[in-house]
């Protein structure tokens, strides 16, 4: 199977479902005391998270392109990465809560669960195949040693 949706673009049509279902959903509305700095918080963490996982993959000269995996030259595992494989789809999982904060609709919870299930079964998979083919057995002492979303 290869994938054939950039990450980016799952990402903002779970945000855009979230949109419909707060506006729409006429229960799981929501607010609470500190709602607007976890929100920030998450939003803050998330692009901060982004960040270190772009610069990691620049710094080993490798792709960052989920596209097209025969591009990857390096198996990046130091720095953010030593925490979490995925620290891009992280940071995406982390802007969906956010959003979900500022829309204020427990039930977009759903959808940001829609949008793990989503990556694990649809993009990792695929990622961690072709990872596990090109790189051996450091990519799987790598996935035995570091847990796939955090």
């Amino acid at each position: 199977m290869r994938i054939k949706v950039l990450p980016p673009l799952v990402m903002l049509a779970f945000g855009l479902a979230m949109y419909f279902l707060a506006k729409f959903l006429p229960v799981g509305q929501f607010s609470f005391f500190g709602q607007d700095g976890l929100m920030w918080f998450l939003l803050g963490a998330a692009v901060l998270l982004m960040f270190l996982a772009i610069f990691q993959f620049r710094k080993a000269k490798t792709t960052s392109n989920p596209i097209d995996l025969t591009k990857t030259s390096a198996l990046v595992m130091g720095g953010i990465f030593q925490y979490t494989r995925n620290p891009m789809y992280l940071a995406m999982l982390m802007l969906l809560l956010a959003w979900g904060l500022r829309l204020g609709n427990a039930f977009n919870t759903l959808l940001a669960a829609g949008f793990v299930y989503y990556m694990n079964h649809f993009q990792i998979r695929f990622e961690e195949g072709a990872l596990e083919k090109q790189f051996g057995k450091p990519y799987r002492l790598y996935c035995k040693n570091t847990r796939r979303w955090f």
